[in-house]
């Protein structure tokens, strides 16, 4: 049966520890998280589970990305060899906060615009047959405090029509295609 999800944020903060433990080693026992948060059923650890179900790929085209959680998930699936590749904005990447930096330290492929204006889209494709879209960006504010949402969507079409844009983006952006002196 195809997923078809909608979540609305804020969501409340949660702890999603035990959803990286159990992503990073399925099956062994699971201690307890000490920290005072909440773990259950919210718009984040959705969202979370939908990006570790990836086995074999996740492209991000984002715009902001700062969310420390969201960047463990990503994080982990890159170690567990799930090829992952970021496109982002230029101007954004270095705000105080910004997870890409880790990202790329970790070894992910990322790229970004070389012109003005932003690369303002907001989306995740997990193993070419789940679209994650929506107004989210992925920062702590934005899940914690703002009046967003996030539609999940396994349909080809859809799926089809943002992977090519990711991938035309993805071109677009490579660095061998750079142009430094007019």
């Amino acid at each position: 049966r195809p997923v078809r999800e909608v979540l609305f944020f804020p969501s409340r903060p949660c702890c999603i520890e035990q959803l990286l433990a159990e992503a990073a080693e399925p099956g062994a026992p699971t201690r307890p998280c000490p920290c005072p948060l909440p773990s259950g059923d919210t718009a984040l650890s959705r969202l979370v589970r939908r990006l570790l179900s990836a086995r074999r790929s996740l492209d991000l085209c984002l715009f902001s990305f700062s969310c420390p959680q969201l960047a463990r998930a990503v994080q982990l699936l890159h170690r567990r060899g799930v090829r992952v590749r970021l496109v982002t904005d230029s101007q954004y990447m270095g705000l105080h906060g910004s997870q890409i930096g880790r990202l790329r330290h970790a070894g992910i492929q990322v790229r970004h615009d070389q012109h003005s204006g932003y690369m303002h889209h907001k989306f995740a494709i997990v193993d070419q047959r789940m679209l994650i879209t929506g107004s989210l960006n992925w920062t702590t504010q934005a899940i914690q405090t703002n009046r967003e949402n996030v539609l999940v969507v396994e349909d080809a079409e859809y799926v089809k029509a943002f992977q090519d844009e990711f991938e035309r983006i993805w071109e677009e952006y490579n660095p061998a295609n750079y142009s430094f002196f007019p």
